[in-house]
């Protein structure tokens, strides 16, 4: 049996009734990730044994983004700076996974500081495209079948996007989740904490054990189905942004076949306006970004020029050159957004977007354009994308749902009905 490709409710119900030996998870992922971190290139750091754990998620390998701290593992935050940087005390999440037992399998690469300078990971399906950013690593890794579960961060659009890109499932939940505890930041008001996965079920599972803290939820498949019953046809609203007419127009196309396949099911779609232009909410989010980066890694730049890149080293430039007048400004624009977006979409049960402009984009330097992601992240709501087709150059496309602020769950009711509805074949990445 191949254990490596593994779901996470499977993995969990196959250790905890016996037919899945023990260890055997962990082995297997091991040998995934030696066969193909060679040209993937998803990890900073996997530890050359793992101890034996008991709990709910005992067996279960879980990688995590390298800005999130682990005790006793190398915590590098993408950057030269933090090299060799091995933290006393875990993150909240890192300690939350040991609690269920879970095994840390590796850090994974993120761009330096989560912001926009890549690190050395590729696409899982195309060595020539890049895996998006700045949860690189951790999409790229389950992705490739190594682990079932890995968590990244989002700020921008650093789950959403590299989760399409990968053809894995990526969930934002709503902002203040999960503490942040232990994760370096990059902009206290935007940064979420997040994770991928294989399918919504496993996402849906993720959410009962960190956000929920429901974890009998998924000891067993009965009691996961009544914690998690499929709703009937829901009431979607469409919702394209002005941001439509630049999107490639396969993704464009991705996108109308999904929703027709979506009404077919007896889904009602509405078609509604965000009351904003995308331009105006990926500035305000810009804004609130970079002032709050620019003081987190102002002192830091200052004494060690040469360890930050060029990237980096203009993230903090236009952030000091931003005043509080219109950082207060951008807080203002963000508090009423979400005001009316939660008026807006109250009669739905989620809304339907693009999670990005097109496949993947060729070569590593540029990460692809997280518009699509912005207003999400600046109102704080719940995100998701699921896979949903596949570009001429066979990379992954997805389609984006997000939801009222603590509507996670609903949200991912309605991610697994679609995701039925839209029946994706993963194939093996490459």
């Amino acid at each position: 049996m191949e254990f490596s490709r593994q779901t996470l409710l499977g993995a969990i119900w196959g250790l905890q009734t016996g037919a899945i030996p023990r260890s055997a998870v962990i082995a297997a992922a091991r040998e995934c990730a030696d066969n193909q971190e060679p040209w993937l290139r998803a990890f900073t750091y996997r530890p050359a044994t793992y101890p034996p754990l008991s709990g709910i998620l005992a067996g279960i390998p879980i990688a995590l983004k390298d800005i999130i701290a682990t005790e006793g593992m190398p915590t590098c935050n993408g950057s030269p700076f933090y090299a060799g940087n091995v933290p006393a005390t875990d993150a909240w999440i890192a300690a939350k996974i040991k609690s269920y037992g879970g095994t840390i399998f590796g850090k994974t690469v993120t761009t330096e500081f989560a912001w926009r300078h890549p690190g050395p990971t590729v696409n899982a399906w195309s060595r020539l495209h890049t895996p998006g950013g700045s949860s690189s690593g951790s999409a790229a890794c389950v992705a490739a079948g190594i682990v079932p579960l890995a968590f990244g961060s989002q700020t921008l659009g650093s789950i959403i996007r590299p989760a399409a890109f990968n053809g894995v499932v990526g969930f934002k939940p709503s902002f203040d989740s999960m503490p942040l505890d232990g994760v370096h930041p990059l902009a206290g008001s935007l940064d979420h904490l997040g994770y991928f996965t294989r399918n919504v079920a496993d996402a849906a599972a993720a959410l009962a054990l960190f956000i929920e803290q429901t974890p009998e939820a998924v000891e067993t498949q009965t009691s996961w189905q009544d914690y998690f019953p499929l709703i009937e046809p829901p009431q979607l609203a469409v919702i394209r942004t002005d941001a439509w007419r630049r999107a490639d127009a396969e993704q464009q196309a991705n996108f109308e076949l999904s929703l027709a396949a979506l009404r077919k099911a007896g889904a009602t779609l509405t078609e509604l306006e965000l009351p904003a232009t995308s331009d105006a909410i990926f500035d305000a989010t810009l804004v609130i970004l970079q002032y709050e980066a620019a003081r987190i890694h102002q002192q830091m730049i200052s004494d060690h020029p040469h360890q930050a890149s060029d990237v980096l080293k203009k993230l903090v430039a236009d952030g000091l050159a931003i005043t509080q007048s219109d950082y207060h400004a951008a807080l203002a624009f963000q508090k009423h957004l979400s005001g009316q977006f939660a008026e807006l979409v109250a009669p739905y049960h989620a809304v339907l977007t693009l999670p990005a402009f097109g496949e993947a984009p060729a070569g590593l330097a540029f990460t692809g354009d997280a518009t699509f992601c912005a207003a999400w992240s600046l109102m704080g709501v719940p995100a998701i994308s699921i896979p949903s087709g596949w570009s001429a150059n066979m990379l992954p496309l997805g389609l984006q749902i997000a939801g009222a602020s603590g509507a996670d769950k609903q949200l991912l009711q309605v991610a697994a009905w679609a995701e039925a509805c839209l029946n994706w074949v993963p194939g093996e990445a490459k």
